[in-house]
C-alpha cells in the first residue's frame, strides 16, 4: 500500500494511493468519486486490491496513448493483460467485465466486449471458456484455435455445441488446408449426427443441414445428403416463424430455397414472409425480392396491405426508413401518406395492447424521435383527414401523454384547427386531488381492469375480424367496432386519469366544527323552510337515494367550510336558491 500505487476497492472503485498519515494510522488514497479519502489499513486488507504498475488499469493512467492504441486495435491483447494479472491467469466473464468498466467506462464496455470476444477466439494464447460456468484462460503453450475446436467437437455430446463448432470451422479460414483436414475428418460424423439425433428441433436440423453442405462445398463433395434443407422447409408448420429465427446468412440460403421449390409462387411466398418478418429477416427479404421480383408486383402488394390496414410495425419502420432512399424510391414513394399514418397508429396501438410490461414500442419510438416524419406523412391530407389522424393519436395506447402532445403539436403546426381536439374545458384541474372513499375507488379500479384486460382486447379481436371482411368504407361492423373502440378509449383515458389523482380517505378527519368531506349536515330550503340532511362524502359518492352528496357538487363546495347557522347561495341552471346550514356533524358518528 505505498504511494502512487493504484487500486481497485470494493466500494470506492479504481483510485491510487497518495499518502501515509502516521500519526493518524490513515492511508490517503484519491478515488474517481472521491479524491483524498482517508481510510484505516485494517479495514483495506480485505476490500481493496493493489494493482502492480504493469496492470493494465495502472497502465491506462501511466501510458494511455499505448493502452488506447491496444484497446483500438488489439482487443485480444488488452484480454491477455487482464488474465495474465489475475490468480492463476484465468478469469470468468464477470470479472474480465469489471476491470473493462474501469477502463472503458460502463456504457463503452460492453459493446467492446462483445466485439472483441471474436478476436480473443482466435488468439492462440488464451483458452476459451467451454461452459458459461468455465473461466478464460492463458495457455501454457500456445494452441491453433483450429485445433481446440477440432477436439472439442469430438469431446461434446451436446447437439447444440457440435453445430456451433463445426459452423466456427467454416466461417474460419475454409481455405486454410489444416482446416479443410479437420473437416474432411469430422463430415462423416457431422452429417450421421445430423440425420440422428433427436436434440435439435426444425429450426436447428436447418441450420446444421445448411452447414453441413457448406462443408461439402468446401471438400469439393455432392451436397445431395439427407436430411436435405428443402425437405425440412417442407415440414415447417410456420414458414415466417422458421425465417424470422435463423441466423442471418442463413435467411438467403430460405429465399434462394423457396425460389427454386416454388417457380411459380416464390414472389408472393417470400411477399408474405416479408409482411410477417421482423429483425434482420425485414431487410434480407425486401433486398431479395428488390433484385429478383418485378417491382410493380411488390408495389401493387404494398399498396394493397395499406388500403388493408393491416400492416405490422417492422415493415412500416423498414418503409419509414427508406422513404428518402433512392434505391428503392420506385415502391416507397406513393406510401408516404396520410394512409400509412393512419396504419402506423393502428400498428402500435395493436403492439401496446400485446406488450408484455413496460417494455418501448420501436415504431412509437420512430415516429416520435423523426422530426421530419409527420410533415412527410400529412403532406397530402385534408382537414378532415388530419381531425381523424389527431383524433386516432390522441386515443392511441403506445405513447407516453408528453410524446403523444408533442406529435399532435407537429399536426396542429400543418393543421391549427385540429388544436380544438386538446381538452381544455374540464371542470378538474390538472393536478387536483380526488378525495375518494375505498368503496368507490375499488369499483371503478374494477371497470378499469375490465376495460383493459377483457372489453378492449375483444374490440381489438372485433377490428381484426371485421377488416378482415374486405372493404373498409362499406364495411358496416368494421366501422361500429371503431366506433366502440372511440368510445372505450375515451373511458379508459378518463379513468386513468381520475384513479391516478385518487387519494383514498375514510372521513376520520371530518371537523365538526366547520363543515369538510365525512361531514353530516342538516340544511334549510330558505324558499319552503323545509329542513334536509345531507352526508358530504368522497368524489365518486354520490347516491341521491341516500341524500349522499359528492363534495365536488355545487352545494357541497359551496357549505365547505362553513360553520353552524351560514347562510350560502347555490346557482343551479340560472337559479339562485338559499340554504341555511343549521348543524354539523361527523358521518362516521351517525347512529
Amino acid at each position: 500500500m505505498e504511494p502512487g500505487f493504484f487500486c481497485i476497492h470494493r466500494s470506492w472503485g479504481f483510485g491510487q494511493i497518495q499518502a501515509y498519515d502516521e500519526g493518524e494510522n490513515r492511508i490517503i488514497i484519491d478515488f474517481e468519486d472521491k479524491p483524498g479519502h482517508s481510510m484505516d489499513p485494517a479495514f483495506c486488507v480485505n476490500t481493496m486490491d493493489v494493482l502492480p504498475h504493469e496492470h493494465i488499469l495502472s497502465r491506462s493512467k501511466t501510458e494511455e496513448d499505448e493502452v488506447k492504441e491496444m484497446v483500438s486495435k488489439r482487443q485480444a491483447d488488452v484480454i491477455f493483460e487482464i488474465l495474465d494479472k489475475l490468480p492463476n491467469k484465468k478469469g470468468s466473464t464477470q470479472e474480465i467485465e469489471r476491470i473493462l468498466k474501469i477502463l472503458l467506462g460502463e456504457a463503452k464496455a460492453k459493446k467492446w466486449w462483445t466485439t472483441a470476444k471474436k478476436h480473443v477466439a482466435k488468439d492462440s494464447r488464451i483458452g476459451m471458456p467451454v461452459r458459461k460456468v468455465d473461466p478464460y484462460f492463458v495457455r501454457d503453450e500456445p494452441v491453433n484455435r483450429e485445433d481446440e475446436v477440432f477436439d472439442a467437437y469430438f469431446k461434446t455430446n451436446a447437439a447444440g455445441r457440435k453445430l456451433r463448432l463445426v459452423e466456427e470451422l467454416v466461417t474460419a479460414h475454409p481455405s486454410n488446408d489444416a482446416v479443410k483436414v479437420h473437416l474432411s475428418e469430422l463430415i462423416e460424423d457431422f452429417s450421421s449426427f445430423i440425420a440422428e439425433t433427436h436434440q435439435l428441433n426444425l429450426l436447428e436440423r436447418l441450420h446444421a443441414a445448411w452447414v453441413r453442405d457448406d462443408v461439402l462445398t468446401i471438400l469439393e463433395r455432392e451436397t445431395d445428403v439427407e436430411p436435405m434443407p428443402d425437405e425440412l422447409v417442407a415440414q415447417a408448420p410456420a414458414l415466417a416463424e422458421l425465417a424470422n429465427e435463423l441466423p442471418g446468412p442463413y435467411q438467403t440460403k430460405l429465399l434462394e430455397l423457396i425460389e427454386r421449390t416454388h417457380p411459380d409462387s416464390w414472389v408472393k411466398v417470400i411477399l408474405d414472409l416479408f409482411k410477417n418478418s421482423r429483425g434482420k429477416f425485414t431487410t434480407e427479404s425486401i433486398n431479395y425480392l428488390y433484385t429478383r421480383a418485378p417491382i410493380e408486383e411488390i408495389k401493387t402488394t404494398l399498396d394493397r396491405w395499406l388500403v388493408e390496414q393491416n400492416l405490422k410495425g417492422p415493415v412500416l419502420i423498414w418503409i419509414i426508413k427508406n422513404r428518402n432512399s433512392r434505391k428503392f424510391s420506385k415502391i416507397t414513394a406513393d406510401l408516404i401518406n396520410p394512409r400509412l399514418f393512419m396504419a402506423i397508429l393502428y400498428a402500435i396501438d395493436y403492439e401496446a395492447l400485446h406488450t408484455a410490461g413496460t417494455r418501448r414500442v420501436p415504431l412509437a419510438d420512430l415516429l416520435s424521435d423523426d422530426q421530419e416524419l409527420i410533415g412527410d406523412l400529412m403532406a397530402e391530407a385534408d382537414p378532415e383527414t388530419a381531425r381523424d389522424l389527431a383524433n386516432s393519436l390522441l386515443m392511441n395506447q403506445g405513447f407516453e401523454e408528453l410524446t403523444k402532445m408533442s406529435i399532435l403539436a407537429r399536426v396542429i403546426k400543418i393543421f391549427p384547427a385540429v388544436q380544438s381536439l386538446v381538452d381544455t374545458t374540464s371542470d378538474q384541474k390538472e393536478g387536483d386531488t380526488l378525495f375518494v372513499s375505498k368503496a368507490s375507488f375499488d369499483f371503478r379500479k374494477k371497470e378499469y381492469d375490465v376495460l383493459v384486460k377483457e372489453k378492449i382486447p375483444e374490440n381489438k379481436t372485433a377490428i381484426a375480424t371485421a377488416r378482415e371482411h374486405g372493404d373498409l368504407k362499406e364495411n358496416s361492423e368494421y366501422k361500429m367496432a371503431r366506433q366502440d373502440q372511440t368510445m372505450l378509449m375515451a373511458r379508459k383515458g378518463q379513468l386513468e386519469k381520475d384513479l391516478a389523482l385518487a387519494q383514498i380517505t375514510d372521513f376520520t378527519e371530518a371537523p365538526t366544527d366547520v363543515v369538510g368531506i365525512g361531514s353530516t349536515v342538516e340544511v334549510e330550503d330558505g324558499s319552503t323552510g323545509e329542513s334536509i340532511t345531507y352526508h358530504i362524502l368522497g368524489a365518486w359518492d354520490s347516491n341521491p337515494n341516500e341524500n349522499i352528496l359528492s363534495y365536488k357538487t355545487p352545494l357541497a363546495q359551496k357549505l365547505l367550510g362553513e360553520k353552524a347557522n351560514a347562510i350560502v347561495e347555490v346557482e343551479v341552471a340560472d337559479n339562485s336558491q338559499s340554504w341555511k346550514l343549521k348543524s354539523i356533524s361527523r358521518y362516521l358518528d351517525r347512529k
